[in-house]
């Protein structure tokens, strides 16, 4: 009896036929037709990217152009610049003292928030992350003034501030400390005091998030191992949690020195960068002396060094400060590929 197909050698069965391209036996594509993919592909990202292209040429690039040629003439900025006087308008910013003092303004700024408020806001954070009643609530309160635009700040403690009818000044009045009532926003010995409490009312929930965020992206298995090898509160939060809050911080750091740089509307409406240009910034500045005195090409000059100041931070920061965060993040991305 002859064997049935069931029972046959597997040797003498008919190889299987292997789908196309299942074993990499597919040939490769011709040349004309990577070439063709490729370019649609480029077309593709082009197409998508030339909206955001043309707004940023027409919004950032055309008005840095415009600015930096206009800082060449001695312009009134009616009619076409035709008085042109080289670098004499960058010349004047180095020889002029309200300029100096402007810079030194700004610098006050930032070391104020460097030395003060940034540190709260981070001591705050880990506080509003621990297991509290009602922190939620907390987080919403601190986070809140951020929330208001910058001429409601400044309405709003024009009035605190003000010598005569101003909440500050009437709650010395009424705990014994009249001699502490003073024209808060029309010292010059301290205007950029008041200035800085104001902007850290502002601020401060915004940098407080961004900790409060960094803090809940660590895991909680780091700092229950550091407890159990016997790490004391303030040891996990010098050796673990601080080192791990780096890249916040960073962020935290170079967002807060930018926006000192291009600060306007806030000081402008609380003091219009008086008394005396003592509370005066590069940005109220630049708007005084283009659109009250109408030397447009000065005021252009004080718009290129606004942004020279702000990108040579900004290429510094990045090369010494940031890279090494960026570069992990791009070998993570690349290792999860």
């Amino acid at each position: 009896m002859s064997p049935s197909a069931s029972e046959a050698p597997v040797a003498e069965r008919e190889p299987e036929t292997a789908a196309p391209g299942v074993h990499g036996d597919r040939k490769p594509a011709p040349v004309h037709t990577r070439a063709r993919r490729q370019a649609t592909r480029w077309l593709t990202v082009v197409l998508f990217m030339l909206p955001a292209l043309l707004l940023f040429c027409l919004l950032v690039l055309a008005p840095i152009l415009i600015a930096g040629y206009a800082s060449f003439f001695d312009w009134n900025g009616f009619g076409p610049p035709t008085d042109f006087v080289g670098l004499g308008n960058f010349q004047r910013l180095l020889d002029d003292p309200i300029f100096l003092d402007d810079l030194w303004h700004g610098f006050l700024i930032i070391s104020l928030t460097l030395v003060f408020q940034l540190p709260a806001a981070l001591g705050l954070a880990m506080l509003l992350n621990q297991r509290l009643r009602g922190r939620r609530f907390y987080r919403l309160v601190f986070f809140a003034p951020y929330v208001l635009s910058e001429v409601i700040t400044g309405v709003l403690f024009s009035m605190i501030f003000s010598p005569e009818s101003g909440l500050v000044n009437h709650l010395l009045g009424s705990v014994g400390l009249d001699s502490l009532a003073i024209a808060w926003l029309a010292e010059p010995s301290i205007v950029m005091y008041t200035v800085f409490l104001v902007i850290s009312w502002k601020y401060f929930g915004f940098h407080m998030i961004l900790y409060l965020a960094g803090r809940q992206g660590i895991p909680e298995e780091v700092i229950e191992a550091a407890a159990i090898d016997g790490a004391g509160h303030w040891q996990t939060f010098r050796h673990v949690t601080l080192p791990l809050l780096g890249p916040t911080i960073r962020i935290s750091v170079f967002l807060a020195i930018i926006g000192t740089v291009q600060l306007f509307d806030m000081v402008y409406v609380l003091t219009g960068g008086g008394p005396v240009h003592s509370s005066e910034t590069l940005a109220i500045s630049m708007f005084q002396v283009g659109f009250r005195q109408f030397e447009v090409g000065y005021a252009s000059a004080i718009s290129i060094a606004m942004f020279l100041i702000s990108l040579v931070f900004g290429l510094i920061y990045q090369r010494y400060v940031i890279r090494r965060d960026v570069e992990g993040a791009i070998t993570v991305m690349g290792g999860r590929r």
